[in-house]
């Protein structure tokens, strides 16, 4: 895992150079899903868990795509919104897993229960930059 200023997104893809991107991703399937083309989780939920729960958890170990802020990201399940000029559509909640629990802590199974983040679909290609708007509809 690795921070980037801006990453290719493509359709049916997902980001280029991410795991998931090329293959190699802990639940990567043949063919590839949507639901694991992007992901997105909420700034203001990790640091909510790492205060509730005592524990150094940052954007990091949280292992999604994009860390957003403002966002309610759990309202976007089944909504087209665009980051930057990349239109996407959340699929579904992001829970957290057993492999995140075992990476970090079992604490973060139930303390980003319903906030872990959304699974999205990348439906245009484009470049998605740090600081990009994620602007509804």
């Amino acid at each position: 895992m690795e921070s980037c200023a801006q990453a290719q997104a493509i359709p049916g893809h997902g980001l280029v150079g991410d795991r998931y991107f090329i293959g190699t991703g802990t639940f990567a399937k043949k063919p590839q899903l949507p639901d694991f083309e992007i992901t997105l989780v909420e700034s203001e939920a990790i640091e909510a868990f790492s205060r509730e729960s005592g524990l150094a958890f940052t954007a990091h170990h949280a292992r999604r795509n994009l860390v957003t802020r403002g966002v309610a990201l759990n309202d976007l399940v089944d909504v087209e919104f665009s980051v930057g000029s990349v239109r996407i559509k959340g699929l579904r909640l992001c829970e957290p897993c057993n492999y995140l629990a075992k990476s970090t802590s079992p604490a973060v199974l139930r303390g980003l229960l319903h906030r872990g983040g959304l699974r999205a679909q990348i439906l245009t290609e484009g470049t998605i930059r740090v600081g990009d708007a994620l602007t509804r509809g």
